[in-house]
């Protein structure tokens, strides 16, 4: 039979597990309209590791603001298609998976001349620093941002928001 240590205490609590599995349904967040040609969908935030989950709809002609990541990108492509325009030769199109490390630097674009939207799944690290044609910085996009602007829309638009999986709050 296996001792304590003499130095370990009976009333000691009982250690932290993690939480189970957590699940949404795909339609449990709603999309909320950020323009007339996005539109997101937040599934997860976690503030702590600086991540955040979620599905974009693009429409056709959309294009991104130049941006560069300060971690890695995951995106899962479920509809449509896109391509960055500094890489016009690669294309993403449903099914197709998309890694991009740390630093990288790009314009995502929609076809001009695809009839519908496009669907991706996004899960981002770190912050999207938002740059203009010369380099400066116009702004961040990091998963506290995140948070507070569909919170905001979600509330703008009369939606229920509330169901976000969000650590670290």
């Amino acid at each position: 039979m296996n001792k304590l240590p003499k130095d370990h205490a009976m009333n000691s609590p009982a250690p932290m597990l993690p939480k189970p599995a957590e699940h949404i349904g795909i339609h449990d967040t709603p999309f909320v309209t950020v323009s007339d040609m996005v539109a997101i969908q937040l599934l997860q935030v976690d503030l702590t590791q600086g991540l955040w989950v979620l599905r974009a709809r693009f429409q056709p002609g959309f294009e991104i603001e130049t941006h560069r990541h300060t971690g890695p990108v995951f995106a899962v492509t479920e509809k449509g298609s896109w391509f960055y325009r500094e890489y016009p030769e690669v294309v993403n199109k449903p099914g197709s998976y998309l890694f991009e490390p740390a630093g990288s630097l790009h314009t995502l674009t929609t076809p001009a001349n695809q009839s519908g939207e496009t669907v991706v799944w996004f899960a981002i690290y770190g912050a999207n620093i938002n740059l203009d044609e010369s380099g400066n910085i116009t702004g961040v996009l990091d998963a506290p941002t995140v948070l507070q602007l569909y919170r905001a829309l979600c509330a703008q638009q009369n939606l229920d928001g509330s169901k976000v999986i969000i650590h670290g709050a």
